[in-house]
């Protein structure tokens, strides 16, 4: 990362993290207010909704929702894959009315954060402790049913921070809690942030996040002996639609990491000759990631003299 790049990203970053803070103490407040009215559900759609509104105009990231319609098929078991920060703007645009997240127990000590957290229902689970973490789950069936709400899970456990186009393993529990409640799965795919933000590389760009809301899944004649499948049989579905969604598209000129580059790649040669990825293998190897000019041509660092062009355009 070069002098330049490691100031926009903390910048960028500084500017982020303020946001959050401004929106959280929102969040503390409005959650007062709903629970004294007796709208103590609406608290963290609210708080979502300046989230992303806030945070997205300022930062320069939008979201594109398809099959949007979905998220109000309630009551629900949302499950999405879980890459990064940006995960709070992907459930700022998505998330519906009386929806609550699951979060690891230690967010609930976070200042601002943690407060409206706590203060707006949401279900902290102790990941040491599969039995605790089960009974929070199940102990907000019974009011999820009857009220149609709907809880988002990340069945992957914890951020990612991939740059391929893959999922990692899921954990089974929010399976185990549609199959008790008999409430419906509806998985929901967000396109690889790398290319947006990604840390480990310096990334930090402007662009467009795409999701993808698929369709429920019933689990009204399922077994417990068949929550195994389940999870396997969805965690399939979205791994092969995260494949199909491909990367988020950044609009600004910056750098890249390099799988995302190698993936750019190869969807190019397979549209126009003679590019291919192999022909670039040595090069990716040598970098960990890649730029993008204002011409619109990429090339792998450390030799930028010595290497040529991957790509005359990002997709």
């Amino acid at each position: 990362m070069g002098f330049f790049s490691k100031i926009v990203f903390w910048t960028k970053s500084v500017v982020a993290i303020t946001l959050l803070s401004w929106c959280a103490m929102y969040g503390v407040l409005v959650s007062i207010v709903f629970s004294l009215i007796g709208k103590k559900h609406l608290a963290q759609w609210s708080t979502a909704r300046c989230f992303y509104g806030v945070m997205g105009f300022v930062l320069g990231i939008k979201i594109v929702v398809s099959n949007s319609d979905r998220l109000n098929d309630l009551p629900a078991i949302f499950v999405s894959n879980h890459q990064s920060e940006l995960d709070i703007l992907m459930l700022g645009k998505t998330f519906p009315p009386g929806c609550t997240v699951t979060a690891k127990k230690q967010l609930k000590y976070v200042p601002f954060l943690g407060w409206f957290m706590s203060l707006s229902g949401t279900l902290f689970l102790d990941r040491s402790n599969r039995e605790k973490a089960i009974k929070v789950l199940n102990d907000s069936l019974a009011s999820m049913k009857r009220e149609k709400r709907a809880i988002w899970v990340f069945p992957e456990g914890t951020r990612s921070y991939s740059t391929k186009l893959e999922l990692s393993p899921f954990k089974k529990g929010a399976f185990h809690l549609a199959q008790q409640g008999k409430i419906q799965i509806i998985p929901v795919i967000v396109s690889n942030t790398s290319s947006i933000y990604h840390p480990k590389t310096g990334v930090f760009n402007r662009g467009t996040i795409n999701i993808k809301v698929l369709e429920p899944i019933s689990t009204q004649n399922l077994k417990k002996e068949d929550v195994g499948d389940l999870c396997d049989r969805v965690h399939k579905l979205m791994n092969d639609e995260l494949k199909q969604i491909g990367y988020s598209k950044a609009t600004v000129d910056t750098t890249l990491p390099a799988d995302v580059v190698a993936y750019k790649s190869l969807r190019r040669s397979e549209e126009q000759q003679p590019l291919t990825l192999e022909s670039h293998e040595d090069e990716l190897a040598d970098s960990d990631r890649a730029s993008i000019h204002s011409d619109g041509t990429v090339t792998t660092n450390p030799e930028p003299t010595e290497r040529s062009s991957l790509l005359k355009e990002v997709n």
